[in-house]
C-alpha cells in the first residue's frame, strides 16, 4: 500500500486515539480539553487575513465553526500521518518504529506552541493561559499519545493488509 493511503489511515487512527485520550483527560482527570469551535473560528478568519487574535473567544463567530474545527483537527492528523510515513519510509527507507513515531509525535507539538496557540491569543508556549505549565503538560501528553498511536495505527493497518 502506498505512503499516502497508509498515512491517511494511520492519521485517522492516531487522531481517534488522541480524541479518546482527550476525553479521558477531560472527564477523568478534569483537565481542560481543546475547544474545536475556537479552532474553527480561527481557521474561518484566516481567509479574511486575520492570523492572530488577542483572544479568539472575543472574535466574531463564523458559521459552522465547530464543524470547521473538527475537520481541521482530522485533516491535521491525516497530514501528520502521511508526513510521518513520508519521512520514515520515503526518506529514511525504514519501517516505522515506536521510537520514531514517538519522536515525530512530540515534534508535532511545535505547531500548537508556535502557530495555533499564538493565533488563538494564548501566546507562544501557551504563555498567556491561566496555567501555562499545565497547558504545556497537556499538550505534551496529547502529542505523546498521538505519536504512539501513529505507530499502533501503522501496526494495525499493516497487519490487516498483509
Amino acid at each position: 500500500m502506498g505512503i499516502i493511503v497508509h498515512g491517511f489511515l494511520i492519521g485517522i487512527i492516531a487522531t481517534i486515539c488522541l480524541d479518546v485520550w482527550a476525553a479521558f483527560v477531560k472527564h477523568v482527570l478534569h483537565l481542560p480539553a481543546a475547544h474545536w469551535a475556537m479552532v474553527g473560528r480561527w481557521v474561518g478568519h484566516l481567509p479574511r487575513g486575520r492570523f492572530v487574535h488577542p483572544a479568539i473567544a472575543e472574535s466574531p463567530p463564523i458559521s459552522n465553526e465547530l464543524a470547521i474545527g473538527w475537520i481541521t483537527h482530522y485533516v491535521t492528523g491525516i497530514v501528520y500521518g502521511i508526513a510521518y510515513l513520508g519521512i520514515v519510509q520515503g526518506l529514511l527507507s525504514r519501517d516505522p518504529s515506536l521510537v520514531s513515531a514517538l519522536i515525530f509525535g512530540l515534534a508535532t507539538v511545535v505547531a500548537p506552541w508556535f502557530i495555533l496557540q499564538p493565533g488563538l491569543g494564548a501566546g507562544v508556549f501557551a504563555s498567556r493561559t491561566p496555567n501555562p505549565a499545565r497547558t504545556r503538560m497537556i499538550n505534551l501528553s496529547m502529542h505523546t499519545v498521538f505519536g504512539v498511536s501513529l505507530y499502533l495505527g501503522w501496526v494495525l493497518v499493516d497487519r490487516l493488509l498483509h
